[in-house]
This record gives structure tokens, sequence and C-alpha cells, in this order.
């Protein structure tokens, strides 16, 4: 399938490639050296026959590297210690009290209940 890379914000095209299984928002992946996360799908069809069908993905990202503390966590990638009552929960976010982390200098750490 069709895949078009584009800069999140400004669209600008980054890439057009061949990809079995497009990542979803909130993943990272990487083409040759440099490393992407995902902030938006959009999908383009056509009509043939009187059905639609998908003929290319948008993929709307920043150039960014994954950070070492990202892991999986029920719903997708989170950066930092989900475990902590302050953490985001999310791919973009660590926290509100210390944002550039990491989780494991924070007095604030404390477990969720």
């Amino acid at each position: 399938m069709l895949i078009e890379i584009r800069q999140f914000g400004s669209e600008q095209p980054i890439d057009r490639l061949e990809m079995e299984d497009p990542p979803h928002p909130g993943r990272w992946f990487s083409i040759d050296s440099r490393s992407f996360l995902v902030m938006q799908r959009r999908h383009r069809y056509r009509l043939r026959s009187g059905r639609y069908e998908l003929r290319s993905v948008v993929l709307l990202v920043k150039t960014q590297k994954q950070p070492d503390d990202a892991r999986w966590f029920l719903h997708g990638w989170v950066i930092g210690d989900p475990s902590c009552r302050f953490n985001a929960r999310s791919p973009l976010l660590r926290c509100a009290v210390l944002p550039e982390g990491p989780c494991e200098r924070c007095v604030h750490r404390e477990v969720a209940p």
C-alpha cells in the first residue's frame, strides 16, 4: 500500500513508500536512520465499480527518536513510569511535574491508587 509521510503542522512531504501495515497514531517507526512519531493517520479512497477502496494512507509525523524510557502500557506507548500517579500516559508528554524526566529523579513520584 502506498504511504505518504508528511511533516505534522506544515504537511510538507517527507517521503513516499510502500508499506504493508502502516503504523497508527502514537507509534514510532524508522525509515533508514530517521525515526518518526505518528501524530495522525488519514486514509484516501477511490470509487471503483461502485465500491470505495483504500488508495493510500497519509501519515502526519514528528521527527523524533523513541525515548529510552518509552514502554508499552495498556492502550499504547507511554513515556516514563506509567504506574506513577502524575504520568500523562502519553507518547508525547511524560508528566506535568518533571516533563523532561527521568522519572527516577522525581521527588514527587508516587504509585497511583
